[in-house]
């Protein structure tokens, strides 16, 4: 699906907030292999990979900052962020926009796939690995067809202990 495609399903959702369906939707995008999914109420729109501004002394996974129509926003790199290796970006890149505890920041993904309806059936509690490995920043697992989907909580990724980091820019 066309990054345009998307802006328009996210309008329309945005538009649709106070419907009643069971479940949400979600856009869903990749990192390698892996497919997953944030809340499509927070995100704010998709951009095409753009050089970012970067700032001394953050963590590594703070790719830097951008102006975004006169709003500095923070760039989260996602792979980073989860402990993959990063690559090299693709014409496919893009910067995701969100709210996040009511302050904007975009994290980088390989690339986005495609608005999923969820039902609430279809998701369930993320597995639970003991004290070692946390998943906590999962909101849970949806089954889409023959594949999973690894649903964000995009508050507790983005922001947890490291919202004053990023909003110190």
């Amino acid at each position: 699906m066309a990054a345009a495609e998307l802006e328009a399903a996210i309008k329309e959702r945005t538009q649709q907030s106070g419907d009643t369906t069971e479940g949400s939707q979600f856009l869903t995008f990749r990192l390698g292999d892996e497919v997953y999914g944030v809340d499509i109420l927070r995100v704010q729109e998709i951009k095409g990979y753009t050089a970012v501004t970067k700032i001394p002394n953050q963590p590594s996974y703070i790719k830097g900052v951008m102006n975004l129509r006169g709003t500095i926003v923070p760039i989260v790199e996602l792979r980073t962020k989860v402990g993959m290796e990063t690559i090299d970006y693709t014409a496919h890149t893009v910067i995701v926009v969100v709210v996040v505890q009511e302050r904007i920041m975009g994290f980088v993904v390989d690339s986005v796939s495609d608005v999923l309806n969820i039902g609430k059936k279809d998701i369930q509690a993320p597995p639970q690995f003991g004290t070692k490995v946390d998943v906590s920043f999962l909101q849970g697992i949806a089954q889409c067809g023959d594949s999973l989907v690894a649903l964000l909580n995009i508050d507790q990724l983005l922001a947890g202990e490291d919202l004053p980091v990023a909003a110190g820019f």
